[in-house]
């Protein structure tokens, strides 16, 4: 066990996979607190962007990223983050977020901040963490570990729906390849095919797999 057997669940996966409302609905059947680190990533990424950093520039965001006040809390069963005293919320769904994101949490420096940021949850509250490297680098020694996944036919088709221009298969191609803490299926992980759930059936899906993984429901 964690810190004070506080317990972290790993839900890892690419983009629009489902992995968040799973997340989501997994905390709130568990009682626990989701945490979205994805979120930390775009917090970042936006005050990057509002500062006019060159993200392209590793040395300039290293540089803006040691400036930033950072602060990650709780509000109900959801985490939240600020930047320089902001809370943000809607800002981190700007599009020129979505295309920035991959190259600001490429930078190794940045990765090792909200990573012990990510961790540091663990002092307080046992948590449902979704992400890419959620168990493989965040809580590599959690037993609790998914990775959600879907065609890439179907994850295109739910960025669009939600109106993200983005490209899915760059997005993966950037995670998958970045040097520093890479989206993959982590070592212990079961995975979780969401291309034909309903959310209903995917999060009952997650539950069984946490069961056999020797989660009790408290």
């Amino acid at each position: 066990m964690s810190e004070n057997d506080h317990y972290a669940i790993a839900i890892d996966g690419p983009a629009a996979s489902g992995k968040s409302t799973i997340a989501k609905c997994l905390a709130r059947e568990l009682g626990l607190v989701m945490v979205n680190s994805g979120a930390m990533y775009r917090a970042v990424t936006w005050k990057m962007l509002e500062l006019g950093v060159d993200i392209h520039n590793a040395d300039s965001v290293v540089a803006a990223l040691r400036a930033m006040q950072v602060e990650c809390g709780v509000e109900g069963c959801f985490s939240t983050i600020a930047i320089d005293g902001r809370w943000l919320s809607e800002e981190l769904r700007a599009s020129a977020v979505n295309q920035a994101v991959s190259v600001v949490a490429a930078v190794p420096e940045v990765r090792e901040l909200l990573v012990q940021k990510q961790r540091d949850y663990l002092k307080h509250t046992s948590v449902v963490m979704e992400g890419r490297d959620i168990g493989s680098v965040v809580f590599p020694d959690t037993r609790y570990k998914i990775y959600v996944d879907a065609s890439e036919e179907v994850r295109a088709a739910r960025r669009s729906a939600e109106g993200v221009t983005d490209s899915v298969a760059a997005r993966d191609k950037a995670d998958s390849n970045r040097k520093t803490a890479p989206l993959l299926i982590a070592p212990g992980a079961v995975v979780l095919d969401n291309s034909h759930h309903t959310v209903e059936s995917a999060v009952a899906a997650a539950l069984e797999i946490l069961r056999t993984q020797g989660l009790t429901k408290k």
